[in-house]
C-alpha cells in the first residue's frame, strides 16, 4: 500500500488521537460501534485501519466527451493537475452498445461522454498513457463486456501484461432497469454477460474490479439514502448468487467487487449511509456465502457529490454544495471521489470548472487535517443513532424485496421503480411547498443569472467521428470481421465465456455497434416497466 506523511499533531501542536479510548467496561451507555476499530468487522470505522493516513483516496474525475483525442488532453491535464485515477465517461450511442454513423445516434455522438466505436478510438483515449500504471474506471453498463474488451486489446497493443490491469468496470445493468433505463438485453442475458465478465477477469485480470454495484444512479433518480443502501445492497447479493449459481466461489470474486455512491447535502446522513452500507455488507457477505477470504465482505466504494443537487440558478454556489458533500463522502470512508464542477446543471465542465472540483479534494486531503485522523467521528451519538437506523430500515427493506420473490421478479414488476419515483415526487413536494429550501432556487432568488458556462461542443466533432468511422471500416479486412463475428455468434448462442471471442472480434476490426448487433440478433431486446 502506498505511504503518505500525515501530520501527528494540529497546528497548534495538540496531539492527533488516531482511535478514541473507550473503556468499554464502564461505558456501557457508548454507542456501541464507536467500539468496533477501524479494520475491523464490521467495518463501520473504515475497511483499513490506518485509512487516509496511509493512502489517500483516489481523486477519480469524471471525464468524456467530443472525440476519443480530445477526451486524451483531458485526461492528461487532469493527471498533471494531480488526479491519481482516470474515470471514462462514454456518449449515449456507445452506452447503448451503437457505432457513431448508427442513424439512431444523430445528434448523440460526443455530446455526454466520449464515443468509442473500435479499438482505434480506444487507443487514441490512452494515447500517451501507460495502462499498466494507472486506475481506470469506466461508466458502461449493457456492453461492459464490450468495452473492457476493447481496454484489454489496447493494453496488449501496449505490451502490458494483463495481469498488472487495475481498475473498475461498471457493468451493473440491475440499475440500468431499475433507475437508469440505459439496458439493452433482456435480465436473463444480461446477467450471463455479467458473470462472463467476472469469471474472465478472475483468471486473466486479478486486479481489475468486475463490478461497480451502483447506488449512484438509484439515488439520481430520486430515492432516499435508506432506499439507495437498500437496492444497491440488494443488487449486489443478487450478483453474488448469480455468481456461485455459475460456479464460481465467493472469494473468487467478492474481493474484486466494488460499489459506488451518491454523496447528497444531508451532511451527517450521508456520513452514516456510508458506515451502515459497510456494516450492513459484511453482515449479508457472511450471513449468505460464508467466505474465507475478510475482503470478500469489505464494502469498497467509490463516492460522486450528487449531480441532481446542482442548480443552473447561482451555478458558482455548487462549489460549495460539492465541498461538503465531498468532506461527508471523505468522513465516511470512501476509496475514491468525482467532485462535480460547477457549471453540470448548465452543460459540459470546462477545463477551469474541472480543475476547482480536484483541487477541492485536495484542499480536503492536505489542508483540512480530516486525512490524519482515522474516522474523526467515531463516537458521535448523532452520527451512530443515524447508522443504526440507516442500517436497520435498509435490511428490512432488502427483506421486504427478497419476500416478493427478489430483485429481478420485483423489478420485473416495476416494484423499485416505483418506490423511487414516489420518493422523487416527494422531494419535489417539499422543494415547491419550501420544506426543503435551495438556495437560489425557492429562497435567496437574485433576478440576474449568469448562465454563459459550460462547455460547448463544436458540432463538427460528430461528423468527423463519423468519417473516420467509415473510413476505418474501409480500410480494415472485412473478411476477417466477418469470420470473428461468426464466432462470436456462435458462443454466444451456446454456454461458453463470451469475452475471448469479443476481444479477438474487437482486434480484427469490428467495431461496437457490429458486436452488440451480434448479441441483438441472438440475445433479443426488453423493456423495463416504468413502475408509473
Amino acid at each position: 500500500m502506498e505511504g503518505r506523511k500525515s501530520r501527528s499533531t494540529t497546528r497548534s501542536g495538540l496531539p492527533r488521537s488516531d482511535i478514541p479510548t473507550i473503556d468499554t467496561s464502564v461505558d456501557s451507555g457508548h454507542p456501541k460501534n464507536g467500539h468496533n476499530l477501524p479494520g475491523t468487522p464490521p467495518y463501520t470505522r473504515g475497511i483499513h485501519s490506518k485509512m487516509y493516513k496511509q493512502k489517500l483516496w483516489t481523486m477519480r474525475q469524471y471525464a468524456g466527451f467530443s472525440t476519443a483525442k480530445d477526451t486524451n488532453q483531458r485526461f492528461k491535464l487532469l493527471l498533471q493537475s494531480g488526479q491519481t485515477g482516470l474515470s471514462v465517461a462514454f456518449d449515449l450511442p456507445t452506452q447503448l452498445g451503437m457505432d457513431s454513423d448508427d442513424e439512431d445516434s444523430l445528434g448523440e455522438v460526443g455530446k455526454v461522454g466520449v464515443p468509442i466505436d473500435s479499438l482505434d478510438d480506444m487507443e487514441t483515449l490512452f494515447a500517451g498513457i501507460n495502462l499498466g500504471e494507472v486506475s481506470t474506471s469506466m461508466t458502461i453498463n449493457a456492453p461492459a463486456t464490450t468495452l473492457l474488451a476493447l481496454y484489454v486489446a489496447a493494453a496488449d497493443n501496449q505490451g502490458i501484461e494483463r495481469k498488472h490491469l487495475r481498475g473498475t468496470v461498471q457493468n451493473d445493468i440491475l440499475k440500468e432497469y431499475i433507475a437508469r433505463g440505459l439496458y439493452v438485453y433482456p435480465p436473463k442475458e444480461s446477467i450471463r454477460l455479467t458473470t462472463d465478465l467476472f469469471e474472465w477477469c478472475n483468471l486473466n485480470t486479478p486486479k481489475w474490479n468486475t463490478i461497480s454495484v451502483s447506488g449512484y444512479h438509484i439515488r439520481e433518480a430520486g430515492s432516499t439514502a435508506i432506499e439507495e443502501v437498500a437496492l444497491t445492497l440488494a443488487n449486489g447479493i443478487f450478483y453474488a448468487e448469480e455468481a456461485v449459481k455459475s460456479g464460481l466461489d465467493i472469494d473468487d470474486f467478492a474481493p474484486r467487487m466494488s460499489f459506488f455512491f451518491g454523496c447528497h447535502n444531508d451532511f451527517f446522513e450521508e456520513i452514516s449511509k456510508f458506515r451502515a452500507a459497510r456494516e450492513l455488507w459484511y453482515e449479508l457477505v457472511n450471513e449468505r456465502f460464508n467466505p474465507k477470504n475478510p475482503k470478500s465482505s469489505q464494502l469498497r466504494f467509490h463516492t460522486q457529490t450528487a449531480g441532481v443537487t446542482l442548480t443552473a440558478q447561482q451555478p458558482m454556489n455548487n462549489s460549495v454544495r460539492v465541498s461538503y458533500q465531498a468532506l461527508s463522502a471523505v468522513l465516511g470512508g470512501t476509496q475514491s471521489l468525482h467532485t462535480n464542477s460547477y457549471d453540470e446543471a448548465i452543460g459540459l465542465p470546462t477545463n477551469e470548472s474541472v480543475k476547482i472540483a480536484l483541487r477541492t479534494q485536495q484542499i480536503i486531503a492536505h489542508e483540512t487535517g480530516v486525512a490524519d485522523v482515522v474516522d474523526p467521528l467515531a463516537g458521535s451519538y448523532l452520527v451512530e443513532e443515524l447508522t443504526s437506523k440507516i442500517k436497520n430500515e435498509s435490511y428490512k427493506m432488502i427483506l421486504e424485496l427478497e419476500k416478493q420473490g427478489g430483485v429481478l421478479n420485483c423489478l420485473k414488476s416495476g416494484i423499485q421503480q416505483r418506490m423511487i419515483h414516489e420518493s422523487a415526487w416527494k422531494e419535489i413536494q417539499d422543494t415547491e411547498n419550501k420544506d426543503l429550501l435551495v438556495v437560489g432556487v425557492n429562497t435567496n432568488i437574485e433576478d440576474s443569472e449568469n448562465m454563459n458556462l459550460g462547455q460547448k461542443i463544436d458540432s463538427e466533432s460528430e461528423s468527423e467521428q463519423i468519417s473516420r468511422l467509415r473510413e476505418f471500416k474501409k480500410t480494415r479486412n472485412n473478411s476477417i470481421v466477418i469470420q470473428k463475428l461468426e464466432s462470436l455468434k456462435i458462443t454466444c448462442e451456446g454456454t461458453e465465456n463470451v469475452m475471448p471471442p469479443l476481444i479477438e472480434a474487437l482486434k480484427s476490426g469490428a467495431t461496437v455497434g457490429e458486436v452488440n448487433d451480434i448479441m441483438r440478433e441472438v440475445f433479443g431486446t426488453w423493456i423495463s416497466p416504468s413502475g408509473v
